[in-house]
């Protein structure tokens, strides 16, 4: 298991149907990691959608690089637009799509979307 996402490799393998637009849907009801000021445990809800290009992420990896933030203190905001960046870095996708629903803190429910190519 990897320590960081900075250790954590998204595997990927190429798309059956390159011409073909079609959306995955990757719903990660179980996220968690460290909230960096308090250092308590943040929950979350991702939802990852995307348009394939010529690769596809393969989802073992995905779920070792979801977990590797589990120690990581980070803000809701940062996780959510790191996880954009570097699935787009490692597919080249038509369109992808992340969206957080991070679990209520003081009475306050935040959720954070981000997209490529940026709208």
């Amino acid at each position: 298991m990897p320590a960081s996402p900075d250790e954590a490799k998204l595997e990927t393998f190429p798309n059956c149907r390159p011409g073909r637009r079609f959306w995955i849907h990757l719903d990660c009801p179980e996220f968690s990691s460290l909230c960096p000021v308090t250092g308590q445990p943040d929950t979350a809800h991702l939802v990852i959608r995307y348009v394939p290009g010529e690769r596809c992420v393969e989802t073992k990896s995905l779920k070792f690089y979801m977990a590797s933030y589990r120690n990581l203190p980070a803000f809701n905001e940062e996780i959510v637009n790191r996880i954009l960046d570097d699935l787009v870095a490692a597919l080249d996708p038509v369109e992808l799509h992340v969206s957080g629903k991070f679990g209520a803190r003081g009475g306050i429910q935040l959720t954070c979307e981000a997209s490529h190519p940026e709208a």
